[in-house]
């Protein structure tokens, strides 16, 4: 949730003609990191469960790429990036870490 909150305060430094572009599919992609690890914690099986979490994962490596196009892009970012992109590897190292546990 945390990752949510820190893309909406990069989203708003962001020039208002990416709006529905860059801005529109970074946060399609951050919501969508934590949505689907509670809606597969509510399946009944792990097996399900282990499906949403690939989901959230892809999510967050979508994610990614979106924020090394801004690092790239725009420059004028208050927020450092690069510690938020370290913060993202470790959900991501996380996430897959919870996945291998539940698998096996």
């Amino acid at each position: 949730m945390e990752l949510v909150q820190v893309v909406y305060g990069i989203t708003k430094q962001l020039p208002s003609d990416e709006k529905y572009g860059l801005c529109s599919q970074m946060k399609r992609a951050t919501i969508a990191i934590p949505a689907n690890i509670a809606e597969g914690a509510s399946r009944r099986t792990s097996a399900d469960f282990a499906r949403f979490l690939d989901i959230s994962l892809g999510s967050s490596f979508e994610l990614e790429t979106y924020l090394e196009l801004v690092k790239r892009v725009y420059q004028n970012i208050s927020i450092d990036l690069t510690s938020f992109l370290n913060r993202l590897h470790l959900v991501q190292k996380r996430i897959n870490a919870l996945r291998e546990s539940i698998v096996e």
